[in-house]
């Protein structure tokens, strides 16, 4: 199963800035420590392109990032300071999860994007610690460039994918589906094709139970050819941003759901690692190692 990995892209952040990038170094060394991958099976993903940016985010917008123009008011809504390095990473991130995909395709199984689920970023704007939407950058490349009809995105990060709705959300071709906390980030939603808003505190049992029921339309109803898996370490109990309380258990019920139904039904699966924010980062590290082990068992 191959690994994509971006953590080398090192985003510089002023100290005490509250989003833990170290997280994804960290996920990489508990992969290597594991024993279970090989050194061939972690990959550098080239960088989208303009003309892949353009199919997803307004140029306009695209050409601002890439020149550093972006207003400050911008820049303070997606939260991170720009700079070259800021670019060069949301380029790779979104490069990331396409390559993943491209690798499940061909092999008609699963590939990892060990960062990823940037799903605030609009057409025209950033929010949210995302910049560019790497499923939305990815599901129209596999469109425009690889003949793929039909994507589903499985959007599980605790927050709605807002900027993944706002870009797809009219597209009968791709199935956007989010189930988040509802009175969580962003304060305004957008309109999924399939929106889940939990309640606080919501926990395993109830989630689960919801996002059974809304698998039978994404797998039943849709049939999509590729699906982009979000797998948010967020709805975990401990994290300071998720206002859900699933178990670290229940995050990987959640996860064998959505990928046994993959592969039962023969579809590819990129996974995208998207949002954590605990306080202690080696829950995070966690939650987003055992989703990729897990995904190493059913795949191999």
């Amino acid at each position: 199963m191959e690994l994509f990995y971006t953590d080398h892209f090192v985003l510089p952040l002023p100290e005490g800035h509250r989003f833990p990038m170290s997280k994804y170094r960290l996920l990489r060394e508990r992969l290597i420590a594991s024993g279970r991958f090989g050194e061939a099976d972690f990959r550098i993903p080239p960088a989208a392109t303009d003309a892949q940016l353009f199919r997803a985010h307004a140029p306009d917008y695209v050409q601002r990032v890439v020149r550093g123009e972006l207003a400050a008011a911008q820049l303070r809504e997606i939260g991170f300071p720009w700079s070259p390095e800021m670019v060069e990473r949301s380029r790779r991130s979104s490069g990331a999860t396409l390559a993943a995909a491209r690798a499940a395709l061909a092999g008609r199984g699963c590939a990892v994007n060990l960062a990823g689920g940037t799903h605030h970023a609009q057409s025209g704007k950033g929010s949210g610690f995302c910049v560019f939407n790497d499923a939305a950058v990815t599901a129209r490349a596999l469109q425009a460039e690889d003949g793929i009809d039909r994507i589903a995105v499985v959007d599980c990060d605790v927050h709605q994918g807002d900027g993944t709705a706002e870009i797809l959300g009219h597209d009968e071709s791709i199935f956007t589906f989010s189930i988040h906390g509802e009175k969580n980030f962003p304060a305004r939603k957008q309109q999924s094709h399939l929106d889940i808003g939990l309640p606080d505190d919501c926990g395993d049992a109830d989630y689960l139970a919801a996002l059974e029921g809304a698998l039978e339309r994404v797998f039943d109803g849709f049939r999509p050819d590729c699906v982009l898996y979000l797998a948010g370490a967020d709805p975990f109990a401990g994290d300071r941003l998720g206002r859900l309380a699933l178990s670290k258990e229940g995050l990987l019920e959640r996860d064998r759901r959505v990928l046994m139904r993959c592969r039962m039904a023969g579809i590819p699966v990129a996974v995208a690692m998207a949002g954590g924010y605990a306080d202690n980062i080696e829950d995070i590290v966690d939650i987003h190692s055992a989703t990729v082990f897990l995904a190493a068992d059913l795949y191999g």
